[in-house]
């Protein structure tokens, strides 16, 4: 563990954002070449779509009551994706620090809020709706490196790795983490059956990751609660495996990934049913604190879900 404590354990509920990047390309129209935000953070107009968009959750925080974490919108601004796009190391810092100056600026402008807590973004090596090649965790640890170095030296309070497709990388991404000094939360995404892309159960992931790396918690993003349900259904809760789950960021739609991934309409999904299985999973998460969306989410899906059952039960665990 890192010598700080990790932010989620400082209330018991935290609201989180949903899906930034579908929400940017289909609902305000931004081209977003890799499937990356962090390019606006240097562009005047998109440095205000940022700030609206965090300010929405902000605004769902405030109305429950719970704290807020500020997810900084480098999900694809890790060394390697970044050059993919033009942007050298030394570019690439740069960009995850300006970004993680945003959301510190705006936490400057939220001081009306419970808790509000700065959470820097990482995404996988890999496309992350496939599992990709197989890596050698300190492999991936060395990758991940430049990011996490960034964005921990810019102050970030955590950060957390969001759509990791196996667990070697999870446990590179730990390491990386651990060396710099900064607390950090792995996030699993699911197939429809509830496996990992790479065919690992997600409750061997975890309990790898707590033998060889322990995070500081563990989330499950870029999946229906369906298809988590179905994570959950494959593994008995041997060591307790269940109640290192702090948070669940779920997409809004039924379909595969690889049907998301050639889709050319935005799913929203069905908002009553992602509330209805989102609260069967929350009974059968005990720790359950973070709550956000993903892919095909808006401000409108997260604050359903917290105005819900899953989100009234949280706040009532306080």
């Amino acid at each position: 563990m890192s010598g700080t404590p990790p932010p989620w354990d400082a209330a018991a509920a935290w609201v989180t954002d949903g899906g930034l990047e579908t929400d940017l390309i289909f609902h305000h129209g931004v081209d977003l070449p890799g499937f990356a935000a962090f390019p606006l953070v240097d562009d005047e107009r998109g440095r205000e779509l940022l700030e609206h968009y965090y300010l929405g959750y902000a605004d769902v925080a405030r109305r429950v009551g719970a704290g807020l974490l500020l997810e900084t919108p480098t999900w694809r601004a890790g060394a390697e994706w970044a050059a993919s796009l033009g942007h050298d190391v030394h570019a690439a810092a740069g960009l995850n620090h300006r970004a993680v100056d945003l959301v510190q600026a705006l936490r400057g402008r939220l001081t009306d809020l419970l808790a509000v807590r700065v959470v820097g973004t990482i995404g996988p090596l890999g496309d992350g709706y496939v599992a990709g090649e197989r890596l050698d965790p300190d492999d991936a640890a060395s990758r991940h490196l430049p990011q996490v170095a960034a964005l921990a030296g810019a102050g970030v309070d955590a950060v957390t790795a969001y759509t990791l497709t196996g667990a070697a990388e999870a446990v590179g991404v730990v390491r990386a983490a651990r060396s710099v000094g900064v607390p950090v939360a792995v996030s699993f995404t699911v197939e429809t059956d509830g496996t990992l892309p790479d065919g690992t159960a997600l409750a061997d992931a975890v309990r790898r990751l707590e033998r060889e790396a322990p995070a500081d918690g563990y989330l499950v993003n870029c999946a229906h609660p369906d298809h988590v349900a179905r994570a959950l259904d494959g593994g008995d809760d041997g060591g307790g495996w269940r109640q290192r789950v702090i948070g669940l960021r779920p997409n809004a739609s039924t379909l595969s990934h690889a049907e998301l991934d050639a889709a050319e309409t935005l799913d929203e999904g069905d908002l009553d049913l992602l509330v209805d299985r989102t609260e069967h999973l929350r009974q059968r998460l005990p720790a359950l604190r973070v709550l956000g969306g993903c892919c095909g989410t808006d401000v409108s899906h997260v604050a359903a879900l917290w105005a819900g059952p899953p989100g009234r039960a949280l706040l009532g665990a306080r």
